[in-house]
């Protein structure tokens, strides 16, 4: 388990890094501040959107005491998930809370240093469009995809092999 954590931890450094570069890419090298949005295909621009909320622009601030609350609830979510990853004998929980960990403190560090988090990919088809998001968010909607998965599936297949190992004892 100590390799899968340590795997686990790498991926949530490795998230924060790969979010924290796009953004630094994003903002200083494309200057979409300044250019304005660029099309990379038909179905995707890069587009500089300040997201001064939480998911989906929800719950807007604009006041600082509003910006370091969401700081202080992103870091203590982060702690709250490596703990839950050093106590977890699961891979699939291991890897699923290192994604949270990694996005929640990318869009922290946003909020540190730009008072708001930088979304820069727009997903679109016609008229429809997705939410503008970034690295970190992705990250996030994986993982929970992930603690979705095993909490529907995965805690099933565990409770499976475990009747199965107590059938194997019996006989």
């Amino acid at each position: 388990m100590r390799g899968a954590r340590l795997t686990a931890l790498t991926l949530a450094a490795l998230i924060f890094i790969l979010d924290q570069a796009s953004k630094l890419y994003v903002l200083y090298i494309l200057e979409l501040e300044y250019r304005g949005p660029l099309t990379i295909n038909p179905y995707i621009d890069l587009i500089l959107v300040w997201n001064r909320g939480i998911s989906y622009g929800l719950f807007q601030q604009h006041a600082d005491w509003g910006r370091y609350g969401l700081v202080l609830l992103s870091v203590g979510a982060a702690i709250g998930l490596t703990i839950w990853l050093f106590r977890t004998p699961v891979k699939t929980i291991m890897f699923g809370t290192s994604l949270l960990i990694g996005g929640a403190l990318g869009n922290a560090l946003d909020r540190i240093l730009y008072g708001a988090v930088v979304d820069f990919v727009l997903l679109h088809w016609q008229e429809w469009q997705w939410y503008v998001f970034n690295v970190a968010d992705a990250a996030i909607v994986a993982g929970v995809l992930l603690l979705l998965y095993d909490s529907l599936l995965g805690e099933s297949k565990r409770m499976h092999a475990a009747g199965n190992l107590h059938t194997t004892d019996r006989t």
